[in-house]
C-alpha cells in the first residue's frame, strides 16, 4: 500500500537573519524568519509527511506558541514524523521537493541538503530531489521577501517479516 502526502511552507526573509535550507546553513544577505530556525525545506517535508499519514500538519505537532520550539532546529520536526511514519509501518518511497527563492542561487548547496534529508528518512540519496526555482521578480519571492518550498512524499507500507 502506498500514501503520498503534500507539504508546503513560506518563511518571510528578512536581513540580519541565518538562511538554513535543507539543515543546510547558506550565505546570503537575507535569512528565513520563524520561530524555530524557519527551515521552509524540513518544514515542507515534515507536513508531507503528515500529510500522508493523515495526522494534522506541523504547527498541530509543534506549536509555535510553544516557547520550548523556538530557535528549534527543524530537523528534530522531521525526526519526529520519521518515528511516528515508522510506527504506522512505512517508509519514505522518495521525496520531490521545490524550493522558490530569488536569491542566492542554491544549486551549489543542493546536494547536502539531499544528504541530509535522506539521513534522516534513511535511505538513498537518488530517492530525495531538491529543485530551485526563482520567482522571476514577481510575488514574495521574486521581491525577495520570501522563501517558498512545496514537497511530496510517496511512503510505502512496509512488509511485516517473521
Amino acid at each position: 500500500m502506498y500514501r503520498i502526502g503534500f507539504g508546503s511552507d513560506t518563511h518571510r526573509l528578512v536581513a540580519d537573519k541565518t538562511l538554513i535550507l535543507g539543515g543546510v546553513s547558506i550565505p546570503a544577505d537575507k535569512g528565513a524568519i520563524g520561530h524555530s530556525d524557519a527551515d521552509a525545506l524540513l518544514h515542507a517535508v515534515t507536513d508531507a509527511i503528515f500529510g500522508a499519514l493523515a495526522l494534522g500538519d506541523i504547527g498541530s505537532h509543534f506549536s509555535d506558541l510553544e516557547e520550548r520550539w523556538k530557535n528549534a532546529e527543524s530537523s528534530a520536526f522531521l525526526r519526529y514524523a520519521v518515528e511516528l511514519m515508522k510506527e504506522k509501518g512505512y517508509a519514505a518511497a522518495n521525496v520531490d521537493a521545490v524550493i522558490s527563492l530569488e536569491m542566492p542561487k542554491l544549486r551549489p548547496h543542493i546536494d547536502k541538503m539531499r544528504e541530509n534529508i535522506a539521513q534522516i528518512l534513511e535511505i538513498g540519496i537518488s530517492r530525495i530531489s531538491v529543485k530551485a526555482k526563482t520567482g522571476e521578480g514577481v510575488g514574495a519571492v521574486g521581491k525577495r521577501e520570501a522563501v517558498k518550498v512545496e514537497a511530496v512524499i510517496l511512503l510505502e507500507k512496509i512488509e511485516a517479516t517473521e
